[in-house]
């Protein structure tokens, strides 16, 4: 990345001498224009270290049309008035691109027009942003200088706007955005190709790189939109179906319940509900819910196996670790986290992408068995749904005790909306949860404050959102790494490496008290716990990722390889060793601890099921036991021992499209509830 950041740099500077002339020229017809393209580049090296590619191409054909657009409104009135008008403009421009790219260097993700319901949530990290501009100073140079040197112009009295024919700019403006549309409407090739990014779907970080960081706005306001509307439709169809519910129950009833004649002899062998979808196809009116029938319809369920029920009856603890990976699994730094790697059932070939939004997406995947949505919130629009297969609400319904609790403001990510609504008395900082209030939080204090809130009440089922193990890791900014850095400061690693480390040594502590606990208590044996990442620990750059891996990460598939922790005391152990991820989390417990659920409407699989192995990533990439496929290079790698065609590829490849469309369609329809999964 350094190497291209010098490679591009005297060409940037000599973009920053073009502007200049063009403000001393009076030619301020491809003034935004050019510096939309310069703030793109910078934007686009920075974030993707490239920049020769078709990207470049169509994000030039896409910025001309705005810049040209912004030039018109510089000269709609007087001078004073055009002066202000370009000034407000590069103001805007500037800040536009260097919040982005600052929130783009914390949370590895665009911001998104959505998340501004979320925005107090997302101040509160206002000291990694000090961090990041700080880290970053040169790049965000390079943004402000623009706006600099026209300031210092107009503060001199020497910015001119230059008249400028309005109508043929517009024309031109036309053609450009009517070209760039015939080249991404006729671009239909491969798995993320143009059209079906532009137009089918919302993938924000790869709009970015495609069509440039404008465009992608202009993207996410219409997905916003959108969206908003398919759920405003959702509530309103969703009124009036109640209204019929309470005039005539016992009809709602029928149009809705499986005929017990419709169940053919042999699904007691599957994980399926009592859903007859034969009735509901010939039943519905609603084109887009038939269409869901008829998909749901035609899903492979899963076969019921030797694991079915294996822990039918015991208690579960699910846990979901902010920022855990296997890098933090060591004999002597996490004893208790290496004890239940190596004694618990152990999944060699795990997988936990990261997604879209917000980083509670990746909590969102592991609870629900869903994909989430691009652009929205998916946990907080879960809030206003049905979500039966939620292990809470599966475990309330057959009289467990069900807790949740998290270490940060409770109402953090709109956790207070979407806990309860899983099935779950839920407590967090401010809200029933007296935890020391730092940054991050102890997960040891966790444990130690609500372990005899349920130890004994069983059965019981239990879940954590874990925050110490939460970026930014340094020895100044965490004070969990602070707490714990006597542990680690005598290691060969970076700072932020061992920083890292010793963030998560707080979570082995909270672990080896909830382990204690349970012995104590004498139900070690009969409680499970289970712990998934949200999602790797992108608070730390790639070399220091690579100094924990102790060799070069792959950046498409190994950097999201991580770890999942299934653990009960004297636990046969089991080695999986088949590609397996966060997504088959709720199927597989559901399995595991013999719940009624349906394995034709959840995305992920019973990792100990029949059906074929499938790991998806946001870019829609893909592994499965026999191949994997890059949708950024194209690439099919196929497995030794193993042969597959094209034909493979586009099967999976679909099957991944589908995956994320149904999943979009269940939030925004409130699937579950439609067809009465109670």
């Amino acid at each position: 990345m350094k190497y291209l950041w010098r490679k591009v740099n005297s060409q940037i500077m000599k973009t920053i001498y073009e502007l200049l002339n063009l403000i001393k020229k009076r030619n301020n017809l491809l003034f935004f224009s050019i510096l939309i393209i310069y703030l793109e580049i910078i934007i686009k090296i920075t974030s993707f270290n490239k920049l020769l590619d078709i990207g470049l191409i169509l994000m030039i054909m896409l910025s001309v049309p705005i810049g040209l657009i912004l030039s018109i409104l510089t000269t709609l009135s007087n001078d004073r008035f055009n002066k202000i008008a370009a000034i407000s403009f590069t103001l805007i421009l500037t800040l536009f691109y260097g919040a982005h790219y600052v929130y783009y260097k914390i949370f590895y993700t665009f911001f998104s027009l959505y998340s501004i319901i979320g925005a107090s949530d997302a101040f509160q990290f206002w000291r990694e942003c000090v961090v990041v501009i700080l880290n970053n100073i040169v790049p965000l140079i390079f943004i402000i200088i623009p706006l600099c040197l026209m300031l210092i112009l107009a503060i001199k009295n020497k910015l001119i706007i230059n008249k400028i024919n309005k109508m043929k700019t517009f024309c031109i403006a036309v053609a450009f955005q009517f070209i760039a549309l015939i080249i991404i409407f006729n671009s239909n090739n491969g798995e993320l190709n143009s059209h079906y990014l532009y137009s089918k779907t919302f993938i924000i970080d790869i709009s970015v790189d495609r069509f440039g960081l404008l465009t992608t706005q202009k993207l996410d306001i219409k997905n916003l939109f959108k969206s908003f509307n398919a759920f405003q439709a959702n509530e309103k169809e969703k009124e009036n179906k109640t209204a019929i519910l309470n005039s005539n129950s016992d009809v709602y009833a029928m149009e809705h319940i499986t005929p017990s004649s419709a169940i053919e002899e042999d699904v007691p062998t599957y994980n399926v509900l009592n859903i007859d979808f034969n009735y509901l196809i010939e039943n519905e009116k609603d084109n887009v819910l038939k269409e869901m029938h008829e998909y749901f319809k035609g899903v492979s369920p899963s076969k019921k196996n030797d694991y079915t029920g294996i822990f039918k009856g015991k208690n579960l603890i699910l846990i979901t670790a902010e920022g855990f990976s296997q890098y933090a699994i060591d004999k002597d730094l996490t004893p208790t986290l290496y004890k239940m790697y190596n004694e618990g059932y152990q999944f060699t070939d795990f997988y936990t992408p990261i997604w879209g939004v917000s980083t509670s997406d990746g909590e969102y995947v592991a609870c629900t068995g869903l994909l989430p949505k691009t652009g929205v919130w998916s946990f907080y629009e879960s809030s206003k749904n049905n979500m039966p297969f939620c292990m809470g609400n599966q475990m309330k319904k057959i009289d467990y005790n069900t807790y949740a609790y998290h270490n940060h403001y409770y109402d953090y990510y709109k956790r207070d909306k979407s806990h309860p609504n899983m099935g779950y008395d839920y407590k967090g900082l401010g809200n029933g949860l007296d935890v020391t209030e730092t940054w991050p939080e102890s997960d040891l204090e966790m444990i130690e404050e609500t372990v005899d809130e349920y130890i004994h009440k069983q059965p019981f089922h239990v879940y954590y959102m874990t925050v110490s193990g939460h970026l930014q890791y340094s020895f100044n900014g965490n004070y969990m790494s602070y707490k714990n850095k006597g542990a680690v400061e005598d290691l060969s690693y970076s700072e932020a490496a061992k920083a890292y480390l010793a963030c998560n040594i707080e979570l082995d502590k909270a672990m080896e008290l909830l382990i204690n606990k349970l012995e104590e208590a004498g139900i070690a044996e009969n409680t499970v716990i289970a712990i998934s990442p949200d999602h790797y620990p992108y608070g730390l750059k790639h070399s220091e990722i690579n100094e924990l891996a102790g060799h070069e990460v792959e950046l498409n598939f190994e950097l999201y390889k991580s770890v999942f922790l299934f653990w009960s005391k004297n636990i046969e152990q089991v080695i999986v060793d088949e590609p397996c991820s966060s997504l088959d989390i709720i199927p597989t417990l559901s399995n595991l601890f013999e719940l009624e659920y349906d394995s034709r409407l959840l995305m992920g699989r019973d990792i100990f099921s029949n059906r074929e192995p499938l790991i998806i990533f946001n870019n829609r990439s893909w592994i499965t036991e026999k191949a994997s496929y890059n949708s950024k290079t194209k690439e099919l790698i196929v497995n030794a021992g193993y042969s597959v065609d094209e034909e493979y590829k586009n099967r999976i490849s679909k099957d991944v499209r589908n995956k994320f469309t149904y999943s979009d369609l269940i939030l925004e329809k409130d699937y579950y509830e439609r067809i009465i999964i109670k």
